[in-house]
């Protein structure tokens, strides 16, 4: 072994051979480790795969594929790491497992803050797996969105909406805002508002649109249909009817389709009017001579039987006769 000159270039090949003779000697000691290692990673692998087969199998058996499919999957990846852990100890026995997860914990602290909304999906949607708020299939309202359950992933749940557009929305919204679960019982109540004439008879028209909402196809009849005098508006007298359907969306559709077209039918039918929208303005020149005057002022016409009091236009035609 020839001596290294400083400021001078020099190739010595037996020192690299002789580092690849020491990294062999290394490996040929430590095969056996290396070998075991991976018999006992290899064992935990499979302890992985059949642990998730078996909580999938069994959630699905209940109903429960999403969940299955989260738990299964984070109970593989748990004995994954365990494996890896251990194996590694294993080919490097100077090396702790308390060691290894101190070291994992740093990281894991670092990565969890780095991916922190990604975590907090996967928590909220684990979350709603395990207390299901609503299920796969359900209708729901979250937001400004509203259609069917489709899926629940680790990250957003899908929703497809009634237009037929895909809507993805994360677990965390859902977790931690309002949902309105439409189809979480069998019946939902509908409503709508018919306007009658005040010159029409109240009761008559509750009577008939009662009897046309039970001649309807998919409207139940425990409750009974109602319809109730609910507002005196400016143009007309509010009737209120209010039926009873399953929770669908297509149910709630088709038979308030069905329920606005044949009331309208009966009415007309009934002779009970449906006034439009009707506004009185009060020209300057419709008031009275005490028009101006605070505290006898007075809006429309005058009072009746009150021959004293002229109106403008009748003060305004005496002046101009008298000029």
């Amino acid at each position: 072994m020839t001596a290294d000159v400083q400021g001078k270039m020099d190739v010595n090949p037996s020192l690299a051979i002789e580092k690849i003779d020491s990294w062999i000697d290394g490996a040929i000691r430590l095969a056996p480790n290396m070998v075991i290692a991976l018999i006992v990673f290899a064992l935990f692998f499979a302890i992985g795969i059949a642990a998730k087969k078996i909580v999938a199998s069994r959630l699905t058996r209940r109903n429960r594929v999403n969940l299955g499919e989260i738990l299964g999957g984070f109970l593989k990846s748990a004995f994954i790491i365990i494996g890896l852990l251990v194996s590694v100890t294993i080919v490097a026995p100077t090396l702790s497992i308390g060691d290894l997860v101190a070291g994992l914990g740093v990281s894991a602290g670092a990565i969890g803050f780095a991916f922190k909304d990604i975590l907090q999906n996967w928590l909220a949607g684990l979350l709603i797996l395990l207390r299901q708020p609503f299920e796969v299939g359900d209708q729901i309202e979250v937001g400004d969105y509203e259609g069917t359950v489709m899926y629940i992933e680790t990250r957003a749940t899908i929703i497809k909406t009634y237009d037929g557009q895909k809507a993805v929305i994360p677990n965390s919204d859902i977790y931690t805002g309002a949902v309105l679960v439409k189809t979480a019982y069998d019946k939902r109540r509908s409503q709508y508002d018919i306007g009658i004439g005040y010159g029409d008879d109240i009761e008559e028209a509750c009577e008939i649109i009662k009897r046309v909402l039970h001649e309807i196809e998919g409207i139940k009849h425990d409750p009974e249909p109602e319809a109730l005098p609910w507002d005196l508006a400016p143009s007309w007298v509010t009737v209120r009817a209010r039926w009873w359907t399953d929770s669908s969306r297509s149910a709630l559709v088709n038979t308030q389709a069905q329920a606005i077209m044949k009331i309208k039918y009966a009415l007309d039918d009934a002779g009970i009017d449906m006034p439009y929208d009707t506004k009185v303005h009060l020209f300057h020149d419709q008031t009275d001579e005490r028009d101006g005057i605070p505290g006898a002022q007075r809006e429309g016409w005058p009072a009746k039987n009150d021959a004293s009091v002229k109106s403008r236009f009748q003060v305004e035609k005496e002046i101009v006769s008298d000029e």
